[in-house]
């Protein structure tokens, strides 16, 4: 995420450049048809214009709003599983003793256990990001060139799961958790049942195991959540529509625009009339700053869709 005071406008430019030529060209086509081909007569009023807009402005600023509940909804899970780790790994160092162990327990024979909980866990979040990081139909923001030179190549995206997973489990766990489709959730079942093994053999006192069950649970319930948020994406009708009425907006703007621009250069020729003519001219600038605003809006609201793909937002 980019954290900055303010995008720099030569950053802004460079991320819309593409589609800011496309606006120069079709305003240009416009223009020179209007000037050198006089199509004054094919013209649209500004009542419908007006009534687009308000829509196209309504629908952009839903979806925005929409989006930015699903980056910020992201944020606090995350927040959740970063608390929730740390209270875990306390609860691993200093629940795990001797005291009520129904036979005698090495130092060393707990520390291990403590290793093995610990990287399990570390196991779980590994798998975790890497099921957020897995491509869907919809996250298609990630392709764009120009976001592509904005995000940062994700390590999900140049290693395999089971290739980061090595390094915390044995080989008999790495083979079972990769047989099961729901890697994350395995490693969760693992965690429970060891902590049950743990408590029978009395190195987890009762009322500990509970406190380290009820952190499984809320794990599960935070993994529930941005399992949510990944395979439910913002509704399609929405964004489809939303799509389809800024670009009938932005191509029925010039038979509006450009046929005032050509009134207001009448008026003036009377005064200053090389002014006046060129004039029709000055429309492209200012379509092209409309265009820019309601479409950069709308991407905006696009790119953000998705806060686990992977992209810059």
């Amino acid at each position: 995420m980019y954290t900055g005071k303010v995008y720099r406008l030569i950053d802004m430019v460079k991320w819309t450049r593409y589609e800011t030529l496309l606006f120069i060209f079709i305003i240009a086509i416009w223009v020179s048809g209007y000037y050198f081909l006089d199509m004054d007569w094919f013209r649209i009023p500004w009542t419908p214009m007006a009534l687009i807009g308000t829509a196209v402005a309504f629908v952009i600023g839903f979806q925005n709003n929409a989006v930015y509940d699903r980056i910020w909804e992201a944020r606090k899970i995350w927040g959740g599983i970063v608390n929730t780790s740390r209270t875990f790994g306390v609860f691993v160092q200093d629940m795990l003793t001797d005291e009520y162990a129904k036979g005698s327990v090495s130092k060393e024979t707990l520390e291990a256990a403590q290793k093995i909980l610990t990287y399990r866990h570390i196991a779980w979040m590994t798998a975790l990001r890497h099921a957020m990081r897995k491509p869907k139909n919809w996250e298609t923001t990630s392709a764009h060139i120009t976001n592509r030179e904005w995000g940062i190549l994700s390590p999900e995206k140049t290693s395999s799961l089971e290739e980061d997973l090595k390094k915390y489990l044995s080989k008999s766990e790495l083979d079972h958790v990769m047989s099961i489709d729901n890697h994350q959730t395995a490693l969760l079942y693992l965690q429970s049942h060891h902590l049950r093994n743990l408590k029978e053999q009395g190195v987890i006192w009762e009322f500990s195991f509970l406190e380290l069950e009820g952190l499984i649970k809320e794990l599960f319930t935070l993994q529930g959540q941005t399992e949510r948020i990944k395979n439910f994406p913002y509704p399609r009708q929405y964004a489809t529509l939303n799509h389809y009425f800024m670009w009938l907006l932005l191509l029925l703007l010039p038979m509006a625009m450009v046929p005032q621009f050509s009134e207001i250069g009448n008026n003036i020729s009377e005064t200053h009339p090389t002014v006046g003519n060129l004039f029709i001219w000055f429309s492209i600038p200012i379509y092209v700053a409309v265009a820019w605003m309601f479409h950069t809006m709308e991407r905006i609201g696009r790119t953000g869709e998705n806060p686990f793909e992977g992209t810059s937002n």
